[in-house]
Order: structure tokens, then C-alpha cells, then sequence
């Protein structure tokens, strides 16, 4: 059982002070309106979710006095232990430590990861919350910030339901998957908890369908540079653990790389090792992370698994690995290696004259 500590009401207490500090604290306009975006969105999910599934805490708070008495009797007043699974409060919390984490330096920044933890600690020591409220609401502080990204396209915009037969069948598919594990988590939810944490592979799994069915490469979030959001690595963390072992799968008895001509090589995702051996790496893989150990120029042209990149992205992929050529050798990879960083590689050569067709 987790102890009833009375002074952490203080920690607790601080995020409605970093809430309202927040909003003040933007460059622009945009961040304004992508912050007012995610505790809306936080808030919402949060409502329904009670209005659905109405949850109330099965503890009693022992007696207090002095400050933490006065504040959990005006806690009392307003917040009462309803608002179970998922917490507000780590939803809350996770958007707010996003934001203060990227403008804060120096011995501020680590006073500030203690600080967050302590408010997120707080919702246990404070008797407010369940354990498993904390997973389920940092769930769903990440997709707040996954659905509003401090900067780049929103995953949202400019979607269009895709005309293409395979997209739709792979949409189905990942949907099929992501309605499978939400009903595991609920009936599972009936006997055990911890079924909740099926909620992450149903999110994870949502999310591909929808770039599948339409809002293409910009859910996963990923840079020129091979990085990738925060929000995204923590949502589509399953996925990418099942994209992993299925690289592992079909290229375990394969050579990693193949030579294909003038210091072109073509070949599955690289490990850090691998990619260092190389002048430029070229990346097509949308859904896969870069090597954070990596030695060597990294140029990614995002590209959706298993259908056709758009040609003007094919044809720019192409003119950066010829402009990369002339400096080095260079990897042309996406995850196993066989349609996306092939197409690429054709391209290059056909666009070159080394190969007619």
C-alpha cells in the first residue's frame, strides 16, 4: 500500500499555478493556440471517459492540520477523487513538463524534472488516485501533445480519405487490430486493471490506421534530421516494437547491405554501428527512430510502409542520395530494405543514365 504523506499536497497543489504560468510562457501566437489545443484536448477525453466509465476512489483520507489540512480542505471543495482513470492530473502534468522542459536551462532543468515528480508522485501520496490512473493518464497527456506538436504540420491537417485499395485494406487492418485490443482492455478492465494498459496498443494501432487512411507519414512525426517527437516514440512504441521484430524476421539471414554501385549500398534500417560505417545514410523509414549513436550524415525522406511514395519525394530522395554520393559512401535504407529504399535507388539510377529502365 502507498503511505498518506499530508505535505505533498503542496507539489500537487503547484500545477494549477504551472497551468495558468504556461499560456504566458509562448513565443508565438501558434504556441498559444497548440498548448490551448492540447489541455482541451486533456480535458475532454478526461470527461468523457468519467461520463462513460464513472469511477470514484474506495479510500478515506486520514485527518490533517496546518497547511496541508487547509489545502485538501479546499481541494475538497472543488476536486473531489472522481476523476479516476485516466488522471487529469498526469495528463496534465505530462503536457505542462513538455513545455517548461524545452525553455528551461542550466540547474533549472533538472529542479524541474524533481519537481514534475513530485507532482506526479503526489497523486498516490495524496490518496486522489489509483496507481493505475497514472499510466492511463500519461497516455493520455502524450496524445494531447502528439495531436498538437510544438512545431510541424498537425497530424489532422489536410486529410483526405485515400482513394487507394491497399491503403484502405492496410487502414482496416491496423483498425481491425486497434478495436480487438480496446475490447480486450475493457472487458478486461471487468477482472483487472492492468488490462488497461491494453488502451497503448489500441492507441498505437489507431494511429497507424489513420495514417493509412489518409494522413499519411505526419503521425509519426518525423525530421529531416531521422529524430522523432517525444510524443510519437511514446505512443507508438508497440508498433514500433512489432516493426522491430518483423525487420529481425525477414532480414536475420540476409547481409545487412548491399552494394549496388559507386559507393551506393541498399539495405534494411541500420543499427548505430552500422550506420556509422557509412558518409550518409539516406532514410525512408517514416515509422523508425535514428540510431541515437550514429556518426554520420543522416538525411530522412519520410515514406509510409508498403505503399507508393509520392514521386516528387522519390525524385528528391534520389537527387540528395547523388548529391550525397559525390562526398562519401552512402546507405539508401528503410525498414527491411526491399520496396521503398529500392524505388529510391531506381530512381537514382535511371535519373542518372546508369540504368535505362
Amino acid at each position: 500500500s502507498i503511505p498518506f504523506v499530508a505535505w505533498t499536497i503542496v507539489p500537487y497543489w503547484s500545477i494549477n499555478l504551472f497551468y495558468g504560468l504556461s499560456l504566458l510562457l509562448n513565443n508565438d501566437k501558434q504556441g498559444v493556440d497548440r498548448l490551448a489545443g492540447r489541455y482541451l484536448t486533456a480535458q475532454v477525453v478526461a470527461v468523457i471517459c468519467f461520463i462513460l466509465f464513472p469511477l470514484t476512489a474506495t479510500f478515506v483520507r486520514p485527518a490533517t492540520t496546518g497547511l496541508p489540512g487547509f489545502l485538501f480542505a479546499v481541494l475538497g471543495g472543488f476536486d473531489k477523487p472522481f476523476n479516476q482513470a485516466p488522471s487529469l492530473h498526469i495528463a496534465l502534468l505530462v503536457i505542462i513538463w513538455d513545455h517548461w522542459r524545452h525553455r528551461l536551462r542550466g540547474l533549472l532543468l533538472p529542479l524541474w524534472h524533481g519537481w514534475s515528480f513530485l507532482i506526479g508522485a503526489s497523486v498516490l501520496t495524496t490518496w486522489q488516485h489509483h496507481f493505475i490512473d497514472i499510466p492511463t493518464g500519461a497516455l493520455l497527456g502524450f496524445f494531447a501533445l502528439w495531436l498538437f506538436p510544438r512545431s510541424g504540420a498537425l497530424p489532422f491537417s489536410g486529410f483526405r480519405l485515400t482513394s487507394d485499395v491497399k491503403a484502405r485494406r492496410l487502414a482496416r487492418f491496423y483498425a481491425l487490430g486497434a478495436v480487438l485490443a480496446l475490447a480486450g482492455a475493457a472487458l478486461g478492465a471487468l477482472f483487472c486493471a492492468v488490462a488497461l494498459f491494453l488502451l497503448w496498443p489500441a492507441l498505437a494501432l489507431a494511429i497507424v490506421a489513420f495514417a493509412y487512411a489518409g494522413a499519411g507519414e505526419k503521425v509519426f512525426q518525423k525530421s529531416a534530421d531521422g529524430s522523432i517527437t517525444l510524443a510519437s516514440r511514446v505512443l507508438l512504441l508497440p508498433y514500433r516494437l512489432g516493426a522491430r521484430a518483423n525487420i529481425w524476421a525477414w532480414t536475420r539471414k540476409l547481409a545487412p547491405q548491399v552494394a549496388i554501385a559507386d559507393g551506393v549500398f541498399l539495405g534494411r534500417f541500420p543499427t548505430a554501428r552500422e550506420a556509422s560505417s557509412f558518409g550518409t545514410v539516406i532514410d525512408l523509414a517514416a515509422e523508425l527512430k535514428r540510431p541515437a549513436a550514429a556518426d554520420c550524415r543522416w538525411i530522412s525522406f519520410p515514406m509510409v510502409d508498403l505503399l507508393p511514395p509520392p514521386v516528387a519525394i522519390r525524385q528528391q530522395a534520389a537527387g540528395a542520395l547523388e548529391s550525397a554520393r559525390r562526398d562519401g559512401t552512402v546507405l539508401v535504407c528503410c525498414a527491411l530494405g526491399f520496396q521503398r529504399s529500392a524505388g529510391v535507388v531506381a530512381e537514382w539510377l535511371v535519373a542518372t543514365g546508369r540504368a535505362k529502365t
